[in-house]
């Protein structure tokens, strides 16, 4: 039970912070250590995460690569979208960390509400916690609109 609960736990606080600081308009979002979106790129790969940048604290991450249609949705928030396609749908990996199912889903990068997200800034989400907005400004929001040029699709 211990093993489930902790888990749990430190996973609806990182959902709340996210939510909080998606909420917030306030200058504190730029200091280090802030929640907000980011781009990496690991060998082809593409990672666009809403977190904490360069840690484990991570509210959502969208992996592509160029040339695919989908790209694979990580984390404890995922976009609120019915085109969501989850991993209990197909073979699902095991966890390294905590040897649970991973928490896997896959997108079309032409989903509306991506497509939505990268016109506006404006991402709904929804997990454990509810359904909330994570936002994007504008320097972040040229970063979404490179995580789609690179993966091949059409920006919004």
């Amino acid at each position: 039970m211990l093993k489930f609960v902790v888990p749990a736990v430190a996973a609806l606080g990182l959902i709340a912070f996210a939510a909080q600081s998606s909420a917030s308009n306030s200058d504190t979002q730029s200091a280090s250590g802030a929640m907000g979106w980011h781009l990496s790129h690991e060998g082809r790969m593409a990672k666009l995460a809403y977190g904490v940048e360069n840690s484990d604290q991570l509210a959502l991450m969208m992996t592509c690569e160029p040339g695919r249609s989908q790209a694979v949705v990580y984390g404890d928030v995922q976009p609120d979208t019915p085109r969501l396609i989850h991993a209990s749908m197909n073979e699902t990996p095991i966890d390294p960390l905590d040897g649970e199912l991973a928490d896997e889903a896959r997108i079309s990068l032409n989903d509306p509400t991506l497509r939505d997200w990268a016109r506006k800034g404006v991402l709904a989400v929804e997990g454990d916690a509810g359904r909330f907005e994570l936002t994007a400004t504008d320097k972040e929001r040229a970063l979404i609109g490179a995580f789609f040029a690179y993966c091949g699709t059409e920006q919004a």
